[in-house]
């Protein structure tokens, strides 16, 4: 994965996700919203031959960004262990 910086401006971050899909882009979205954005979305303008550009608006898109991308590492964990537990039977 590549992360383009596009804008960074004061409240407003853009990235491009190159190498990646609608998947870690719509989870940095959701958890966005989860961690302060005023604004989180993201998209993709041709499905094959453009990458996911990121938008994050709010008082410190950086560290609400990071806030997101810690929580979906925390969540990811979590099933792992739980998926461990669960197919142990």
């Amino acid at each position: 994965m590549q992360l383009n910086v596009l804008t960074e401006t004061k409240g407003v971050l853009k990235l491009e996700l190159t190498g990646e899909t609608h998947t870690l882009a719509n989870l940095l979205r959701e958890q966005s919203w989860l961690t302060g954005a005023t604004q989180a979305a993201y998209a993709v303008d041709h499905p094959s031959m453009s990458q996911p550009v990121i938008t994050i608006r709010g008082p410190n898109p950086k560290k609400t960004l990071s806030e997101a991308a810690t929580r979906i590492a925390e969540q990811s964990n979590e099933f792992s262990k739980a998926f461990s537990r669960a197919t142990k039977k």
